[in-house]
C-alpha cells in the first residue's frame, strides 16, 4: 500500500493548451479519492500523469516514498481499469485475469491461486472458461477489475470504468467497487464526470474545472459548504439554484433581495456566511438548494414568492418541480453549456430557473403560478466577482 502525492503538477500541450494547472493533491494510504468534473476539466489527464501514460510538464508525482516522474508505467506498481475494459477478446476470463501475472513470469501455481481468489471475490468463478464476448457489460468490467487486483498493486487507477454500463448496472457496480476497495484497502484514485458516482463512492472528492482543482473534501462537506460558485453549481442532484441578489442590513437584521422579492436571512445562515454583512447593499450570488424550497402551505412561517410551474417530474418519493421566478439566474464559469432559446422567441413563455423538491402527490399543474416558501436558514452566499463563498 502507498500514499500518492501530486505537488504543483502542470500539463501543457502543444499550442500552449494548459490541461492541468498547479495541481497539488495528497491521497492517503488506503483512501478512495474521486476526481470529478465536466468534460475537458483535466481529471483524466491528471490520472494519466500518475499512471505514467502522459509526461509531466512540471511538478512531481510521488507514490509511496518514490518520485515516479521518470519511471515507466510498469515500474510504478499501479494497476489501471479503463472505460472500455481493454480485455483480450481471444483469451478466456481466467487468462485475461492472469495475463499480467504471466508477463511477470510468476509460478503457475501462484497465478492459478490468485485467479481463483479474484474470481471468487468478484463472483466470476462460473465464467472463467468463457470469452469476453460471452459476458455482459457488468461481467466484463468485473474481469477488468480482477486483472487489476490480482497484481496486488500499491495503487488502483480507474478511468470512468462505469460509463459504458446502463443506469441500473452502474448503481450495482459502483456499490460493488466501493465494497471491494473497502475490503482490499488499496489506495484508489477514480475519475468520473458523474457527480452522483463521486458522492456515493469517494472517501473524499476532488472537484476540477478548466484544469484547476476547485475543492477537495468529504462528499457531505462539498454539498453543505462549497468553496465557490462552480462547486455549488456542480455538486448536487439537482444542482444548486443560483441567482443574483442584493444584501441589506437594517436594525440588526439582514435581508436579501432576489428579483422582486425580499427575504429575511436567518441568523443560523449568517453564522455560516458572516461575509455577507460587511457592506450594506452588496451585490451577491444567492444559492438555494432544491430541498430548501417548499410549498407555501408547508411553511406558513416563511415569507413567500411566486413561481410559475414549467415542468413536473414525478419520482414516486417526491416531485421535482421546475419553476420560473422573477429573478436573474447565474451560471458559474466553467459550467457545461446549455442551449438557450433565441431572444424574442414567441414560443417561449418563461424558462425554468428554479428547481424545487416537493413532497409526492401534490396537485401541480404546468402553467399555474403558486406561492413558494424558501427556508433562508439553508441559503448560500457567494461573491459576485470572484465566485468565492462569503464565509
Amino acid at each position: 500500500m502507498a500514499d500518492v502525492q501530486l505537488k504543483e503538477v502542470e500539463k501543457i500541450y502543444e499550442g500552449d493548451v494548459h490541461a492541468v494547472q498547479d495541481l497539488s493533491l495528497y491521497v492517503k494510504d488506503g483512501e478512495f479519492l474521486v476526481l470529478v468534473g465536466p468534460s475537458g476539466c483535466g481529471k483524466t489527464t491528471a490520472l494519466r500523469m500518475i499512471a505514467g501514460l502522459e509526461d509531466i510538464t512540471d511538478g512531481t508525482v510521488t507514490i509511496g516514498d518514490r518520485v515516479v516522474n521518470d519511471l515507466s508505467p510498469k515500474d510504478r506498481d499501479i494497476a489501471m481499469v479503463f472505460q472500455n475494459y481493454a480485455l483480450y477478446p481471444h483469451l478466456s476470463v481466467a487468462d485475461n485475469i492472469g495475463f499480467g501475472l504471466r508477463l511477470r513470469k510468476m509460478p503457475k501455481a501462484v497465478v492459478a491461486e490468485r485467479i481463483a481468489w479474484a474470481a471468487k471475490l468478484l463472483d466470476l468463478t462460473p465464467y472463467l472458461a468463457r470469452k469476453p464476448k460471452e459476458l455482459s457489460g457488468g461481467q466484463r468490467q468485473r474481469v477488468a477489475m480482477g486483472r487489476a487486483i490480482v497484481r496486488e498493486p500499491q495503487v488502483f487507477l480507474m478511468d470512468e470504468p462505469l460509463s459504458n454500463l446502463d443506469a441500473k448496472l452502474r448503481v450495482q457496480m459502483r456499490a460493488e467497487i466501493g465494497k471491494l476497495q473497502h475490503e482490499l484497502a488499496t489506495t484508489t484514485i477514480y475519475v468520473t464526470h458523474d457527480q452522483v458516482e463521486a458522492m456515493t463512492m469517494g472517501d473524499r472528492v476532488a472537484v476540477m474545472s478548466m484544469g484547476v482543482l476547485q475543492q477537495v473534501d468529504t462528499p457531505q462537506h462539498l454539498y453543505d459548504e462549497p468553496f465557490n460558485l462552480f462547486v455549488a453549481g456542480f455538486i448536487g442532484t439537482p444542482p444548486m439554484n443560483l441567482f443574483e441578489g442584493t444584501v441589506h442590513s437594517n436594525g440588526g437584521g439582514v435581508t436579501v433581495t432576489i428579483g422582486s422579492s425580499t427575504l429575511p436571512v436567518a441568523p443560523v445562515c449568517l453564522a455560516r456566511y458572516s461575509g455577507v454583512t460587511h457592506d450594506d447593499g452588496r451585490e451577491v450570488v444567492v444559492g438555494i438548494r432544491a430541498e430548501d424550497v417548499h410549498p407555501a402551505s408547508a411553511r406558513p412561517d416563511v415569507p413567500t414568492l411566486d413561481g410559475r410551474i414549467e415542468l413536473v417530474e414525478a419520482l414516486g418519493s417526491g416531485l421535482m418541480a421546475h419553476l420560473h421566478i422573477d429573478a436573474q439566474q447565474v451560471r458559474p464559469e466553467g459550467a457545461e453549456e446549455v442551449e438557450l432559446p433565441e431572444e424574442g422567441d414567441s414560443t417561449v413563455v418563461a424558462r425554468p430557473n428554479l428547481i424545487a423538491h416537493f413532497p409526492p402527490r401534490l396537485d401541480l399543474r404546468i402553467g399555474d403560478t403558486i406561492p413558494i416558501a424558501i427556508d433562508s436558514a439553508g441559503l448560500h452566499f457567494f461573491d459576485k466577482q470572484s465566485g468565492a463563498a462569503l464565509r
